[in-house]
C-alpha cells in the first residue's frame, strides 16, 4: 500500500489515508512535463514519472485529492511511465507528485511539479510580463541575483520557472505599482556554474490562478561555462557597426581582452559551449567574430565572450544584445506640444503604429533604448501609441530621436526606424541660426531670428548718416572757399 503524505505547500497530499503506512524508503522518482511545465490551452501534453528501478506500476497524485489521479504500467525501459493529457484544459493545471512500486516496495514521492495552463494570446488581459535581472544578469559563482517580473497589467501573482527544473517553480504575490502595474521580486542564488540558470515568468489572476499568461522572454544568468568562472579581468565586447542590425546586413562582433590573451570564445545565451572560437589577431589583444553574414531573427539575442591565457580564462564580458531591425513598417514619431521646448519644461514624444507591440525610443549617439513601452490603442488617433514623457528637459535632452516597433513575442525583432525627430531645448546655450526642425520627415524652417536683420538695418542707417555728414561737410567747405575768393 502506498504511504501517507502530510500537509505541504498550498494543499494536502494523501496516499490511501486508511492504510496508515509509513512513507516509502526507496529512491524517489522524477516527474517532468512534456513539452514543458506550462502547456498551452487546447494542446496535447504528458507527465512522465521516471524512477531508478524497474517499476511494476506508477501512480500520479494531484493535491487535495486523496485517490490516485491516474495509474499506469511502465513502458520500455521499464523505469518510466507516461500519463497523457489529450488536450490541455484548466482542470489539468494543478500540482502533482508521483510514486512508483517495484519488487523492493514503494518509492518516496517525487518532488512537486506545478503544471500551468497557458492562454494563447499576445495582447490583452494575458499579455506576457517582462523579466529582468537586478543588478545584472552576469553573476559570479556563489553570488546572488534578484529577478524582477513586471507587467503593465494588474496580475495578482507571478510564477517563476527555471529551465530544466520544473519542480522549482516559485510563486510570489504581486506588489502594487502605479498605473495598475504589478511586479514581483524573486531572490535567486547562490549561483553555481553547474546549472543553466535560465528563467521565465508568468502572471495570473486571483479569480483564475490556474490560467497563466504568455511567458516572459527568458532571463539567462549570464554566460554558462562547463568550468569554474575565471579570475582574470573580463574583456569588453561590441558590435560593428552596432547592436541594431538591419535585416540581411552583416555584423562583426569584437572581443577585446589582455595582451596575454591567446584564444577568444564567444558564447550565446542559449548554449553552454562556445558558439565560435578565434585566436588573438596581430597582437592587438582583440579578436573579431564576423560570422553573421546576413542578419535575421535567428541571430538575435545576448552574446558574451571570454579569453584564455596561460594562467587560465577570464570572467565573462558584459552581455551584448543584438537586435534585428527592418522586419516591419516604420512607426511615426511626433512631439507634443512642439519639438522646440523651453528648458525646464516637459515634452511628450509619441510613437504610433498601425500594429500592436512594444515601442522603443532611441536617441542618436545613445548606447541603447532610452525607453521601452507597450503601445496602447488610441481610438481618437486610430493608432497603437506609446507616449514617452521627457522632462523637465535641459540641454542634455537636445538631439535626434527615433522610435521602433518591436514584436511582442520576439522582443529583439524590430521595425524600420521612424523618421528622425530633432528636439531643440531653448533657453540654454547658443543655438545655430541655420538649424532646421525635422519632424516625421518634414523639413520646417527654424524659429525666426531677427538679429542679423537688425544689424543690417543699423548698418544701412549708419551709412546714410555718414553720407549726409559728408555732404554737409562738403557744402560748408565750398561756402568758405567762395567767401575767401570774394575777399580777394
Amino acid at each position: 500500500v502506498p504511504p501517507i503524505l502530510g500537509t505541504e505547500g498550498l494543499g494536502t497530499w494523501s496516499w490511501d489515508p486508511a492504510s496508515g503506512c509509513l512513507p516509502g524508503t526507496l529512491p524517489r522518482p522524477s516527474l517532468r512535463a512534456e513539452p514543458g511545465s506550462v502547456i498551452t490551452l487546447g494542446r496535447p501534453g504528458a507527465l512522465w514519472c521516471q524512477g531508478t528501478l524497474e517499476a511494476q506500476e506508477c501512480r500520479l497524485y494531484r493535491e487535495r485529492i486523496p485517490e490516485p489521479w491516474d495509474r499506469q504500467m511502465p513502458l520500455e525501459p521499464r523505469n518510466k511511465v507516461k500519463f497523457s493529457i489529450p488536450l490541455m484544459a484548466e482542470v489539468y493545471a494543478r500540482r502533482y507528485r508521483c510514486v512508483c512500486l517495484s519488487a523492493a516496495g514503494w518509492s518516496e514521492p517525487s518532488d512537486t511539479l506545478e503544471l500551468g495552463c497557458q492562454v494563447r494570446v499576445t495582447q490583452g488581459a494575458y499579455s506576457k510580463p517582462s523579466l529582468s535581472a537586478l543588478p545584472s544578469p552576469v553573476v559570479t559563482s556563489g553570488g546572488n541575483v534578484t529577478l524582477q517580473c513586471r507587467s503593465q497589467l494588474g496580475f495578482h501573482r507571478f510564477i517563476l520557472t527555471e529551465e530544466g527544473a520544473p519542480w522549482a517553480a516559485r510563486t510570489q504575490s504581486s506588489e502594487p505599482r502605479p498605473s495598475a502595474q504589478s511586479q514581483a521580486l524573486f531572490p535567486v542564488g547562490p549561483v553555481t556554474p553547474s546549472r543553466r540558470w535560465a528563467f521565465q515568468c508568468y502572471g495570473s489572476y486571483r479569480e483564475n490562478p490556474s490560467v497563466w499568461s504568455e511567458p516572459s522572454d527568458a532571463a539567462p544568468g549570464g554566460c554558462n561555462f562547463d568550468s569554474f568562472p575565471g579570475t582574470l579581468p573580463k574583456p569588453s565586447i561590441w558590435a560593428d557597426p552596432g547592436p541594431l542590425v538591419a535585416v540581411g546586413s552583416p555584423v562583426t562582433l569584437w572581443c577585446q581582452g589582455s595582451l596575454q590573451a591567446e584564444v577568444y570564445h564567444m558564447y550565446t545565451e542559449s548554449g553552454r559551449h562556445p558558439w565560435e572560437t578565434r585566436p588573438q589577431q596581430d597582437s592587438r589583444h582583440k579578436a573579431s567574430f564576423s560570422v553573421i553574414k546576413s542578419m535575421s531573427s535567428h541571430d538575435t539575442g545576448q552574446y558574451c565572450c571570454v579569453y584564455w591565457t596561460s594562467l587560465g580564462h577570464s570572467q565573462p564580458s558584459d552581455p551584448l544584445t543584438l537586435v534585428v531591425t527592418g522586419m516591419f513598417p516604420a512607426p511615426s514619431l511626433s512631439a507634443q506640444p512642439s519639438p522646440v521646448v523651453a528648458s525646464g519644461e516637459n515634452v511628450s514624444l509619441s510613437c504610433g503604429s498601425d500594429e500592436a507591440g512594444t515601442a522603443h525610443l532611441l536617441k542618436e549617439g545613445g548606447a541603447g533604448p532610452l525607453h521601452s513601452l507597450e503601445a496602447r490603442y488610441s481610438h481618437g488617433a486610430g493608432l497603437w501609441q506609446a507616449t514617452f514623457l521627457l522632462g523637465p528637459v535641459d540641454s542634455t535632452q537636445r538631439g535626434i530621436y527615433r522610435c521602433y516597433r518591436g514584436d511582442t513575442n520576439k522582443t529583439r525583432v524590430w521595425s524600420l526606424p521612424s523618421d528622425p525627430l530633432q528636439l531643440e531645448v531653448s533657453g540654454e546655450g547658443p543655438s545655430p541660426v541655420s538649424s532646421v526642425l525635422m519632424v516625421s520627415g518634414v523639413l520646417s524652417p527654424a524659429p525666426e531670428d531677427h538679429t542679423l536683420e537688425n544689424l543690417i538695418r543699423m548698418g544701412v542707417a549708419g551709412l546714410v548718416l555718414l553720407g549726409l555728414g559728408l555732404l554737409l561737410a562738403e557744402a560748408w567747405y565750398s561756402q568758405r572757399r567762395t567767401r575767401a575768393a570774394g575777399r580777394r
